[in-house]
């Protein structure tokens, strides 16, 4: 499989306005696939002898789980990206590289992802989550609803209110680097070299027997579990330097609606289009006063250029977000063979954004160039009327009244 799919980017004081910590992912999938954003509330779990059923395996579960919102493929039981009730939010990327990546049902990157939300009040606990499940239960599995076979190893970018993490994993072997100002981002490739702040015990002794490297010039992560030439890897074409190269145009003054841009732009590959395309994305605002309360942004459609980012906020009594939650279908993953019937999982917002979609393409297709004329100017209104159309097609959902929130 081609090395494709997924962005994520988080910004740190002083790179950001305010003294707020940014964070932002696009999650590109196939391009029929359907994204939904749920909500779970906090939970205590008294029988801790019932496991935990995550997307193909079971493992033990925890006695306390905090509240979390998710955008997730609607099939799996794990997210591409979501947040906590305490600030905490993870993103995931495919990676692959020297270590082979495991056919056995496993862990998914994304169930590890919901596993940290889960069990985590702070971004260094969720990478001792990540960690430990990975060690005692591996990562591997199918990573698509369909007949394509489509599994990786994965990268994560860890935030809360105050720090970030970047963990990556190459089977169970892992390497994490602490941010704590300025800009980071991820994409398909490992990109931490000699910076490394935590690490498996038994990485590098595993890569000297492999013959990766020779125990004696200085550790590279990705340059020895993967194939990457590190010294060129910023100015080398491709997702994660136009990435990191955004990012920096920006810095000193980035805002969420900078990173809504990032995560809009299109000649930098970040907004995909085609057979992998972006299909949801998220931004969350992370004040570092923990009495302002965090903000976190989710289109729950595909293409960030063309869809609405809504916001969701934790308060008490939140209830299920019913527009965003797609319909559920006997267990297709548990089903031998697998995936032989892809059902519709389009919910009401989805079908609702494609309708919006179709109104305005077929108004663009239907113009014609014309000599500026007085009556241009009813044009203009009609373009006003369907896009204010559009907006109330696509829905706008919230946890809580927002207005008199500084954003």
């Amino acid at each position: 499989m081609e090395p494709c799919s997924c962005d994520t980017f988080v910004a740190l004081p002083p790179a950001t306005v305010n003294n707020r910590i940014i964070f932002g992912k696009n999650s590109d999938r196939p391009c029929d696939e359907v994204q939904e954003v749920v909500y779970f509330p906090a939970a205590v779990h008294d029988n801790l002898k019932e496991h935990l059923k995550c997307t193909y395996i079971e493992i033990d579960q925890v006695p306390e789980t905090y509240a979390i919102v998710l955008s997730r493929p609607a099939w799996l039981w794990g997210a591409e990206m979501g947040a906590n009730e305490h600030g905490v939010c993870i993103g995931n990327e495919a990676v692959w590289g020297r270590e082979e990546v495991c056919d056995e049902e496993a862990l998914l990157g994304m169930d590890l992802v919901r596993l940290g939300l889960e069990r985590a009040d702070t971004a260094e606990k969720a990478l001792n989550v990540i960690v430990d499940l990975l060690e005692k239960y591996g990562q591997g599995g199918n990573c698509s609803e369909g007949r394509m076979v489509f599994s990786y190893h994965n990268s994560f970018l860890i935030a809360d209110r105050n720090e970030a993490w970047v963990l990556e994993t190459a089977g169970k072997y892992w390497a994490a680097e602490k941010v704590q100002e300025g800009v980071r981002n991820i994409s398909n490739q490992l990109s931490i070299t000699t910076k490394i702040d935590r690490e498996h015990p038994d990485m590098r002794s595993y890569a000297k027997q492999k013959g990766w490297w020779d125990g004696k010039k200085e550790f590279d992560f990705a340059a020895t579990y993967s194939y990457l030439d590190t010294t060129k890897m910023m100015i080398s074409p491709g997702r994660y330097c136009e990435g990191y190269k955004l990012l920096n145009k920006h810095k000193g003054n980035i805002t969420f609606e900078t990173m809504m841009e990032i995560l809009r732009d299109k000649p930098s590959g970040i907004n995909m289009e085609g057979e992998f395309l972006t299909t949801a994305s998220m931004v969350s605002i992370l004040p570092q006063d923990s009495n302002v309360p965090c903000i976190h942004f989710l289109t729950g459609t595909p293409d960030p250029e063309r869809s609405v980012f809504k916001p969701f906020i934790f308060v008490p009594n939140i209830s299920q977000l019913l527009d965003t939650s797609s319909p559920t279908f006997e267990d297709s993953v548990k089903k031998k063979p697998q995936f032989n019937i892809k059902p519709d999982r389009r919910h009401p917002l989805y079908q609702k954004h494609q309708q919006a979609l179709e109104i305005l393409d077929n108004k663009e297709s239907m113009r014609v160039p014309i000599v500026p004329h007085p009556r241009q100017h009813l044009l203009s209104v009609f373009w006003i009327w369907a896009i204010l159309i559009a907006m109330w097609l696509t829905g706008f959902w919230c946890s809580s009244q927002v207005s008199g929130l500084s954003l």
